[in-house]
């Protein structure tokens, strides 16, 4: 049997096991349904970033922003299209700072918008300002090689 992957729905917050050969598969969470790495975007909140740090097997970048940022809001559109181009082997999200204050102590965040990539429980590299699809892809691709 080859190696399996641990992936926490961004919707329920679920552990899941996937074939790391299904990966490319579109699978599903066990209890909720969702696409786990269909190359959406998904806003999560802070209990679900903890697990998701702690428990994915897939790098994860996620985007702290908040409504009212100007540049956060620009970047959203290419964010997104950033996902679709790295999915399935990296996932990405966002927090809310202002709804998620305890994300912006925890990870010292002092100005938005910040990406920051995490793999195999720990912080691999930030990257802070509005950037476009080409540099969002570029900075993961740096920093987790070829699996993204």
């Amino acid at each position: 049997m080859g190696a399996v992957l641990k992936l926490i729905c961004h919707d329920c917050g679920t552990a899941n096991r996937v074939p790391a050969d299904k990966l490319d598969a579109g699978p599903k969470c066990g209890t909720c349904g969702a696409r786990l790495a269909d190359g959406r975007v998904r806003e999560i909140d802070f209990a679900t970033l903890q697990k998701a740090v702690k428990g994915d097997d897939v790098p994860l970048l996620v985007d702290f922003w908040a409504a009212w940022c100007g540049p956060c809001r620009m970047m959203a559109p290419q964010f997104a299209k950033a996902a679709q181009a790295l999915a399935p082997r990296v996932r990405l999200a966002k927090v809310d700072t202002q709804a998620n204050p305890d994300a912006t102590v925890r990870y010292d965040i002092r100005g938005i918008p910040l990406l920051i990539l995490f793999h195999r429980g720990r912080e691999v590299a930030r990257l802070s300002g509005a950037r476009p699809a080409a540099d969002i892809e570029a900075f993961v691709r740096s920093h987790v090689g070829e699996t993204a």
